[in-house]
């Protein structure tokens, strides 16, 4: 990669310099000196395969480009058509490798002021111009440059000489670089470039030649040819400049011989030998480019020889059939074919002609034509010859009976098929259905064959619809085929009707409308019209008008639907073998809207709270509904009053409404009725039943409640109620709080019913309790009873017992161990408790005793863990370490363990 250079355009000697300065102004900026050249300054900047650019005194600040200033990117020059103060400065060619990204800087070179004169204004000059010829392939993207010098700034157009400028072409840079993408043919010719300003025009042209690489329009073939046959090879290939043709065999070039012309891309061989086999090349070519076509030529040259299916062979025709002997050799050049028949050379005739390939055909043939034929072939280089015998024998002939049949579904038929032939020719019999073979073993046991000597029968059993069709029997022998066919009609339940059409639609009714299906050989007697909505189990049969739907019918009306509810419908037909399947569902439909006639039911009372009337009652289904905006009106009076008070609820789905009034006594007998109503109006009320209003709440407390501490964590809580004319409880809530805190945090639970106690669990130890007991129900809670406290026991000992001391006797193990001293805040020891259970097991047995030592006795053999842990009434303290103690039914122990009369201490 060169480095960058940076000089004047052109050395000028001291006179040329002395009549520049003439034209030169001498300016002082900032006590800085800079150069006023109103004509033109050029740098110089080379690299292959490169962008340039250039700085202005530092990176990154770029040189830009106008219409004064113009960057070459064939030469990396920079040209400035017009210098003014602003150009003064340090100027740097930058060059970036377009591949590798790569960029290189050149030294800085500086545009210094001249004080020795100033220039002034002048024509233009075409400074950088595109080549007088420019060639570009087809499909390639055109640059052309065109920048000129002058005072003022030139102006720079474009147009194409004797013809308009490419629509696709662009100009860039301020019009200094006509671009022409995709350059075709069509875009080749004259450019001109024309610079302008104030003092005159300058122009310059230059010619756009497009060229092609040469392309294949055709191209050679392998060719395999006898010998002494012609060869014709043509190679074609469009390109501008027209390509010419070169030739070459095995790679090296083919000249024009006594029997090889070659002219323009056409190669002729007259008689080809074996010389002439090889590999060879077709080269299109012009100025810009060579490509090649490739072909291998094949001579073939042998003696006849016949392929293995040809040789001996044994053919059996029937009488009055044509039969063709094949003889076909392989051979290079093409053999002369000969027959014999015996000994004689065979005659032709009309009924036996030897054909153009070679081989014999007989026409019409008889027993004299019975022999041994000979096919010989010769060529220069050898002979082969084949043999075949030819055999005639008597036609076959068949009978296949029944000719047509007529059968019901479910019904069994034989079809008997019998062949009349030559004895000395085997038969095989062959059935079809509809052309095609029947498959015996997947047929799920509806056929079977049945074979004689020369005879088969089909035996059909439990005959379905989709058996009737076309059964053919198919005698083949060595010798002929023949065949013959019957028909097989089946009746049947009818196929499916057609598409059922929905037509008019009501609240209640829809008319339908549907197409007959297949009667199967049977007259379709009766139509079934079936329906199916979200609320049906699956589909059910549906009244209709008429009642009944004759066979001739192909429309209906389905009546005594329910209002605004989806349905599907289908038709299924009936004939005298059964019923069909049914036809494919309806479109699906929703019948119109009406006012409901299906009022609520099982309306009856609930428990609420005092002064309320709640008033329940079973939803009515969607089914009846009949529209949106589905209600319920509740209905109710005092009994034995007049008017009517009626709420509308607006949910589909509610089940009760309650009625609040505080002037209304508790149990007072109310009269209640539910309608219905929707969008089209309103519908009925259910029967009137007598409700009563919410009964009061409780408005005594209970007596004689008493509070007893059964553990550290358990306290039994009882009490008493008096009976009420008013507030029957529901049941009781107990409450309770430690003795720091404040009634409101109390914990809280609840019996149901008559229960008179509770059990309160999960409480702290040695705690003091403060408990109330209340009635409630539906309407509210009653009176707290007086509080009472209790206070839990103290918690169970927190050491277990230590020193456990053990001796075993046989199954007996007596047991000591020190006795567990409580801490202060912990319960007295009232006695211990011994756990002991096999190994593997979960459930303990347990031994209660005051004492500090206890006898166990193990009843099983095996090995069992014995805990120990103090009692008190706080509860269970904490349990010993355990104990694995063997059991072996006998005084003595085992291996590793001490005898009876010894001591184990385990800590």
């Amino acid at each position: 990669m060169k480095q960058c250079k940076i000089k004047w355009k052109q050395k000028r000697t001291t006179h040329d310099l002395n009549k520049i300065n003439e034209h030169l102004l001498s300016v002082s900026i900032n006590n800085m000196e800079y150069c006023f050249h109103n004509s033109f300054l050029l740098f110089f900047c080379f690299l292959l395969e490169i962008i340039y650019s250039w700085v202005f005194n530092e990176f990154p600040s770029f040189v830009a480009e106008d219409s004064r200033r113009f960057i070459s990117q064939e030469t990396g020059n920079l040209y400035i058509s017009k210098v003014q103060t602003s150009d003064v400065g340090s100027y740097i060619c930058l060059v970036k490798n377009t591949v590798t990204n790569a960029r290189v800087l050149s030294p800085p070179t500086p545009l210094t002021l001249r004080n020795d004169g100033v220039m002034g204004e002048y024509e233009p000059k075409i400074e950088v111009h595109f080549p007088y010829t420019v060639t570009a392939a087809k499909g390639t993207t055109v640059k052309m440059e065109c920048f000129a010098l002058g005072n003022p700034v030139p102006t720079i157009s474009w147009r194409k000489v004797n013809g308009h400028n490419p629509s696709k072409a662009r100009l860039r840079k301020s019009q200094a670089v006509l671009e022409i993408p995709n350059v075709q043919l069509e875009d080749a010719g004259m450019y001109e470039c024309k610079a302008e300003n104030s003092r005159g025009r300058n122009v310059f042209r230059g010619q756009l030649q497009v060229y092609t690489y040469p392309h294949w329009v055709e191209k050679l073939n392998d060719t395999q040819l006898d010998s002494g046959d012609p060869l014709r090879w043509e190679c074609k290939a469009t390109g501008k400049p027209r390509p010419t043709y070169r030739w070459l065999k095995n790679g090296v070039p083919l000249w024009p011989q006594s029997r090889i012309e070659m002219v323009n891309g056409i190669l002729l061989i007259n008689s080809v030998n074996v010389s002439d086999t090889g590999m060879y090349q077709c080269l299109a070519e012009n100025k810009y480019g060579t490509i090649y076509a490739s072909a291998e030529l094949k001579i073939l040259a042998s003696a006849p020889t016949f392929p293995l299916n040809q040789m001996r062979k044994t053919i059996i025709i029937t009488k009055g059939q044509e039969v063709v002997i094949e003889c076909k050799p392989q051979a290079s050049p093409k053999p002369t074919i000969t027959w014999k028949k015996g000994d004689k050379a065979l005659r032709e005739s009309k009924r036996i002609t030897i054909l153009p390939h070679g081989s014999l055909r007989i026409l019409n043939a008889s027993k004299s034509d019975e022999g041994r034929y000979l096919c010989q072939g010769v060529n220069v280089f050898g002979s082969a010859e084949i043999i075949a015998s030819v055999s005639v024998k008597e036609p076959t002939r068949i009978e296949l009976t029944p000719k047509k049949i007529e059968l019901t579904v479910g019904e069994s038929i034989v079809l008997s098929c019998k062949a009349l032939h030559d004895s000395t020719l085997d038969v095989t019999f062959y059935w079809t259905l509809n052309g095609q073979p029947i498959d015996f073993d997947k047929e799920g046991g509806h056929f079977e064959s049945i074979k004689q000597a020369s005879s088969a029968d089909l035996m059909i059993r439990n005959i379905l619809l989709m058996h009737a069709g076309r059964y053919g029997c198919r005698v083949q022998t060595a010798a002929d085929t023949v065949s013959d066919e019957t028909e097989l009609l089946v009746r049947g339940p009818p196929g499916p009707p057609g598409v059922v059409i929905v037509e008019e639609i009501t609240d209640t009714t829809a008319t339908l409308s549907w197409s007959p299906g297949a009667d199967n050989h049977s007259p379709i007697s009766l139509y079934n019209l079936q329906a199916r909505s979200p609320f049906s189990l699956g589909w059910q049969t549906v009244k209709t008008v008429p009642d009944v739907i004759s066979g001739d019918m192909e429309s209906a009306m389905a009546v005594e639907l329910n209002p605004w509810v989806e349905y599907e419908f289908r038709v299924v037909a009936t004939n005298k073998i059964g019923t069909g399947d049914p036809s494919a569902p309806s479109r699906l439909i929703r019948t119109n809207e009406a006012v409901p006639k299906t009022p609520p039911a099982n309306v009856s009372g609930r428990s609420g709270r005092r002064h309320e009337l709640v008033i329940a009652w079973e939803p009515v289904s969607e089914e009846f509904q009949n529209g949106e905006g589905f209600g319920y009106i509740v209905a109710f009076r005092p009994n034995g009053t007049r008017g009517w008070k009626e709420k509308m609820v607006t949910s589909s789905d509610a089940s009760k409404f309650i009625y609040r009034d505080e002037s209304v006594p508790p149990l007072t007998p109310f009269e209640v009725k539910v309608g219905v109503y929707n969008n089209k109006g309103d519908g009925p009320f259910s029967p009137m039943v007598v409700i009563c209003s919410a009964e009061g709440e409780p408005t005594a407390a209970p007596i004689d409640v008493k509070a007893t501490s059964l553990s550290v964590s358990e306290i039994l809580v009882a009490w008493k109620h008096i009976k009420e004319s008013l507030g029957r409880p529901q049941g009781f809530e107990v409450g309770y709080w430690k003795d720091m805190e404040q009634e409101e945090a109390a914990g809280k639970v609840k019996t149901e019913g008559n229960e008179s106690s509770v059990l309160l669990t999960g409480l702290e130890g040695n705690t003091l309790y403060h408990l109330t007991v209340r009635a409630y129900n539906a309407a509210g809670y009653g009176p707290p009873s007086t509080a009472v406290r209790v206070t839990t026991k103290k918690s169970p000992p927190s050491q277990a017992p230590s020193n456990i001391m053990w001796i075993q006797d046989g199954s007996q193990v007596s047991l000591g161990w020190e006795p567990v001293r409580p801490l202060a805040n912990e319960s007295d020891v009232m006695g211990y408790k011994v756990l002991f259970r096999q190994e593997g097991q979960s459930n303990s047995q347990v031994i209660e005793t005051q004492k500090t030592s206890a006898v166990v006795l193990l009843p099983d053999v095996g090995v069992y863990i014995i805990e120990v842990c103090a009692v008190s009434e706080g509860g269970d303290g904490t349990t010993s370490p355990q104990i694995r103690v063997p059991s072996f039914l006998n005084p003595v122990c085992s291996t590793g363990l001490i005898r009876y009369d010894f001591i184990t201490v385990l800590i």
